[in-house]
């Protein structure tokens, strides 16, 4: 079901995903307000702005397991259909409203994204592929436990949540889906020129390197999660 390969700060992992139509898929990856009913490993996010029909700035602030520091990102992403198939692109960027917080480290995303592949009426292929700088002087052994359990953890959690989306969304705004119909979006447009690229260098490298593995909590890695 999944294929895993990494060196230490990229990972791909990709999930065959049968029984799922690929445009469910799709709608999941983009719906902030379902993702705070079947994420929980999520802090907070939210919009920040659009720079054109298929692309916009967001913000996303995740839990790390103690006494690691939470971690909070701001990118900007695009996303393209093509066919039945779908891709979504992200990266770091600097927005000077949104300055990194002091309980949290701001990580980079040097690139991520998603890849949906139809692979029949009710079955799909995603790819997810990451590139990521978590800031801080982590220990390898974090590293390697989060991209060896978290990430095919979090992509079963995905297919899951996936499967509950129907039904969940015909009670909550049904018809709404910006990302697929952009004249519904009512973020307001951000200039390009108010962003900048966010290098991992010209942020604060909080030192966590002396934390012993058995001081830290374990993640709940449990496939469950309920979605209301």
């Amino acid at each position: 079901m999944f294929k895993v390969t990494f060196p230490l700060s990229h990972l791909q992992c990709q999930m065959f995903c049968k029984d799922l139509r690929s445009e469910t898929l799709y709608d999941v990856l983009h719906d902030s307000d379902y993702r705070r009913k079947w994420d929980d490993n999520m802090i907070e996010t939210f919009d920040i702005g659009k720079l054109t029909a298929n692309a916009d700035v967001g913000y996303y602030a995740w839990k790390c397991p103690k006494p690691l520091k939470n971690r909070d990102v701001i990118t900007l992403r695009s996303w393209l259909p093509m066919g039945r198939d779908y891709i979504i692109m992200n990266y770091s960027v600097k927005h000077p409203n949104f300055p990194p917080k002091k309980e949290r480290v701001r990580a980079v995303s040097i690139h991520t994204g998603y890849l949906v592949e139809t692979n029949s009426a009710n079955s799909c292929t995603l790819t997810y592929l990451a590139e990521v700088d978590p800031k801080g002087s982590l220990p390898k052994w974090v590293m390697t436990h989060s991209w060896h359990l978290l990430a095919p953890s979090a992509m079963k959690k995905i297919y899951k949540a996936c499967l509950k989306y129907p039904e969940w969304k015909q009670k909550h705004n049904p018809s709404l889906k910006p990302w697929i119909h952009p004249e519904q979006s009512t973020l307001p447009t951000i200039l390009l020129s108010d962003l900048s690229i966010q290098h991992a260098d010209s942020l604060e490298n909080i030192d966590e390197s002396g934390i012993l593995e058995s001081k830290v909590e374990n993640v709940d890695s449990s496939d469950e999660d309920s979605v209301n």
